[in-house]
């Protein structure tokens, strides 16, 4: 065989695992979290012309991610009543709108309302995008088609510490959201497009058999799926309200520069430009369950060991590790959801399980800052591992109880 028709072979390999729609589902990813991917790294900066203690600059962090997460419930309804194409364009254009409005706030609180327009706008993008995903990828690789569309998401999070180092040094916070949100508009109006083309040409064919169709009369086992929901939701709010104060936490204890502090981020969110893809494999080889209880139950211990580190080296190491253990869990979780919940409910459940995580580290990050104005940041680490450690083992039982997956 030539090397020429072995390349082709490859080429032709990755585009059945992954069809071209999943790559710009992936760049849409990228461009919904572009600009929401900014408070946290650009934190400091706030902080500090403000003049905010932990409890208000959290209220920064909770403005966005508690109507964010709020918006989640809705949006899965309306996607599962009336289509996902709106709701995806408000999720990337509409974000980017009101991100150029968090640019252009000069008093405290209209940046609050600001986010919480941001946040109220993105909640459609979540509990639409899996689902249609799944409904052109193969069963037995949707777990990696899954993965490579987290890679968007993570790759803007990656990118926006990195964006934040670098502009707000030179040109402020400010010009950081407005940089990053006009790009984001048009690519949301492209895409918007584009899914209206594949809406037409996809009516006039048959669609494709999903594994577990029958899944649309049989009983959904809704006290293994509470339980999933709540270890996935707990998990994913305790990460996330720690990880808001990362940077913080570097200048504060470690002497960093806020724009150094700020790639401490951009480390947590490296680790899905390929963790992601390695989770939706091993969901596909061993099962979403394994994966999901075993990356929650490793996640408490880094967070406990997270408090005792001496320098802001060994944060970045434990930053790298919890990123890989989230990342690798995150396609795996929603697989576990796409294929167990009835089409006609898929979004809604999605919009539970995006509610959950995000609603709950917005909820949970001003009690993080609570605690860290009154007890430090140890006390606070050390609880929230604890937390977790707790919630994950209960549903551990729960979930590997009579496990068919």
């Amino acid at each position: 065989m030539s090397l020429s028709s072995g390349a082709s072979g490859r080429k032709a390999r990755l585009k059945e695992v992954f069809p071209g729609i999943v790559v710009l589902f992936a760049l849409a990813h990228l461009s919904h979290h572009l600009v929401t991917a900014l408070p946290v790294p650009v934190l400091p900066f706030i902080r500090d012309e403000f003049g905010l203690d932990y409890t208000r600059a959290a209220l920064v962090i909770s403005a966005f991610s508690i109507p964010y997460g709020f918006a989640q419930l809705p949006a899965g309804w309306l996607a599962d009543r009336f289509g996902a194409r709106r709701l995806v364009l408000l999720g990337i254009s509409g974000v980017s709108l009101a991100g150029l409005a968090v640019g252009l706030s000069t008093h405290y609180v209209a940046l609050l309302v600001a986010l919480a327009v941001m946040g109220a706008l993105g909640g459609g993008y979540h509990p639409s995008a899996p689902p249609l995903i799944a409904a052109v990828t193969e069963p037995s690789r949707r777990g990696r088609a899954l993965g490579v569309h987290m890679i968007g998401g993570s790759a803007s999070y990656f990118l926006a510490p990195l964006a934040a180092a670098a502009l707000a040094g030179v040109w402020g916070w400010r010009m950081t959201f407005v940089a990053l949100a006009i790009p984001s508009i048009v690519y949301g109006l492209a895409f918007y497009a584009v899914m209206g083309k594949m809406e037409r040409v996809a009516a006039s064919r048959p669609a494709m058999p999903a594994r577990g169709a029958a899944v649309e009369d049989a009983r959904v086992d809704w006290s293994r799926t509470t339980a999933f929901l709540v270890l996935t939701s707990v998990s994913a709010a305790v990460v996330l309200s720690v990880l808001s104060f990362m940077p913080l936490y570097l200048v504060d204890e470690f002497a960093y520069a806020e724009h150094n502090a700020a790639l401490s981020i951009a480390v947590y969110y490296s680790t899905g430009l390929w963790a992601a893809v390695a989770g939706g494999y091993l969901s596909d080889r061993v099962g979403s369950v394994k994966v999901v209880v075993g990356f929650a139950l490793l996640t408490a211990p880094v967070l406990a060991v997270l408090s005792f580190v001496g320098s802001g080296a060994a944060v970045f190491v434990l930053l790298f590790v919890l990123g890989a253990a989230m990342y690798v869990r995150a396609p795996a979780a929603e697989a576990y959801l796409v294929e167990r919940i009835p089409a006609s409910r898929r979004s809604s459940v999605l919009g539970i399980y995006y509610f959950g995580g995000i609603e709950g580290g917005g909820v949970l990050a001003p009690v993080v800052g609570y605690l860290i104005d009154h007890h430090g940041f140890t006390t606070a680490f050390q609880v929230s591992a604890l937390v977790l450690l707790l919630v994950a083992g209960v549903c551990a039982i729960v979930l590997m109880r009579g496990r068919r997956d």
